[in-house]
């Protein structure tokens, strides 16, 4: 039995202290190294911006099918020696593309196209050196935020599966009659890539901040704009889609007029496919009407992203009016491009400020649509 206490006594002298509550329970799990993880995102998204570059201008070059096998790891190394140069020529002899279209291409000749295409795949090879070395880095010495190791996984995974879709895209390339890639599978390749470049800018983005502080601002999500821009987000990766099309079958050269599309709105002889087929062929392989459909599209993305910024532009936050500013003066750059484009016949250097054009677009609705959903609160004191 515990003695008397005396009245002089301190009465919580001998009782343990309460426990102290616990806040910001959500940072309890690894902070990480988010600026380190940022900057190597960051380096991704330059070398698959690079990328999609050298990809445009290998399509535009004709150079896609110049080399026939699919080696990811062998390949890396060129030929070295003439007999190593004439024995990849003369498997691309054998092609389709060289028999129907190329046959009178020398070996000089053959080495120009080939190196775009070498330099591409090379490119495909850094990226997924720089993802797979970066990842097992922060992976081993435990520096990835908690949730986050999934996220940069799945990036990883996507590189990898567009390696393989690349190769199916050559692939139907080399055999039959077919002298270029299939264009759905060229848009299905350059889908992709968009894909792994909007999920790099979030992550970017997001990684910018704390958990707490992307909580905090969640709170403010501004749900009507944040579901606006995400509609955008979809029909500006449409259109990319269909700019895939366009570039698959040389469209962008097929009517240089514009507003019209020669002498009327709607092309002549939209549904017409040289051998016959399917209506719905034409959607793929007619030059005029796959036009037409990625200038409508056009016009509607041009539309919407208008109404979009409108509904910005009353936003409280001055960030996300910033934000909603830059994607809309871009996107008015990109349709002037894209008109101009069409107006000199689709040259090759314009083809690929347009396509850049369209990294620039795409990454400044991802950062809209970030703002959106976790504004950036602007305190009393900054904003004076």
């Amino acid at each position: 039995m515990a003695g008397k206490r005396s009245i002089f006594e301190d009465v919580g002298s001998d009782q343990k202290a309460a426990p102290q509550p616990q806040v910001g329970l959500i940072d309890t799990g690894r902070a990480g190294a988010r600026g380190a993880i940022r900057t190597w995102l960051a380096m991704i998204f330059i070398l698959v911006t690079l990328m999609i570059a050298v990809g445009g201008l290998t399509r535009l070059t004709d150079s896609g099918l110049s080399i026939t096998e699919w080696k990811p790891v062998t390949g890396a190394l060129p030929p070295m020696n003439d007999a190593d140069w004439q024995a990849e020529f003369a498997k691309y002899q054998a092609s389709p593309e060289f028999r129907l279209q190329n046959s009178q291409m020398d070996i000089a000749q053959f080495k120009s196209i080939y190196w775009w295409e070498w330099g591409h795949r090379q490119l495909g090879r850094v990226i997924g050196l720089v993802w797979g070395v970066g990842f097992l880095y922060f992976w081993v010495s435990r520096r990835i935020p908690t949730g986050w190791t999934g996220r940069l996984f799945g990036l990883g995974a996507l590189g990898g599966l567009q390696g393989a879709i690349g190769w199916w895209m050559v692939s139907s390339g080399l055999s039959g009659r077919m002298v270029d890639v299939a264009s759905y599978r060229l848009a299905t390749h350059l889908g992709i890539a968009f894909v792994i470049l909007g999920l790099s800018a979030w992550y970017i983005l997001s990684l910018s901040r704390s958990e707490v502080a992307l909580l905090q601002a969640r709170r403010q999500k501004e749900d009507k704009l944040f579901r606006m821009s995400t509609g955008l987000m979809h029909f500006a990766f449409l259109q990319v889609l269909l700019g895939a099309l366009v570039a698959g079958i040389d469209a962008g050269r097929a009517f240089p007029t514009w507003p019209l599309m020669g002498d009327s709105f709607f092309p002549a002889d939209a549904f017409y496919v040289p051998d016959g087929g399917g209506t719905w062929r034409a959607f793929f392989e007619n030059p005029g009407l796959v036009q037409f459909i990625h200038r409508l599209s056009g016009y509607l993305v041009f539309a919407f992203g208008m109404s979009v910024w409108w509904r910005g532009r009353s936003s409280a936050h001055p960030a996300t009016k910033q934000a909603f500013d830059w994607m809309a003066a871009m996107l008015f750059g990109q349709v002037v491009l894209g008109i101009v484009t069409v107006l000199h016949a689709a040259p090759l250097h314009l083809c690929l400020v347009h396509q850049l054009g369209a990294v620039a677009l795409w990454t400044l609705i991802i950062r809209a649509r970030h703002r959106a959903l976790y504004p950036v609160v602007q305190s009393i004191r900054s904003a004076k």
